[in-house]
């Protein structure tokens, strides 16, 4: 018994690790987007996504030895919504609006 509590606490800390570096992204992509490129997008201020994505990366370090409870849980989905959503959008907008899918009679 004692080596599979050591084989899930070591799987816990390696995914605490993991999801703490992906909030540190969330975070350092975030500074360093242009302020403009977040209205520009359609998204929420730069000032709100460094407060969320600074949060959720304390909250991170704070847990990251225990990434299963309820504030971790939503820190994740805050990074996550960051990487999926916001990123994409605002690094279009830095680019030029290359990438965005536009076709002959608008984008697709």
């Amino acid at each position: 018994m004692p080596a599979l509590y050591n084989a899930q606490s070591l799987l816990s800390s390696a995914v605490g690790v993991a999801v703490f570096v992906m909030m540190v992204w969330a975070l350092i992509h975030c500074v360093r987007t242009r302020e403009d490129a977040f209205p520009a997008a359609g998204k929420r201020t730069k000032t709100f996504w460094l407060a969320l994505t600074g949060g959720a990366t304390v909250v991170g370090f704070i847990f990251l030895l225990n990434p299963f409870n309820l504030f971790s849980l939503a820190a994740i989905v805050a990074a996550g919504v960051y990487h999926a959503d916001v990123k994409p959008a605002v690094s279009a907008v830095q680019r030029g609006g290359q990438g965005t899918h536009m076709g002959p009679y608008g984008p697709w």
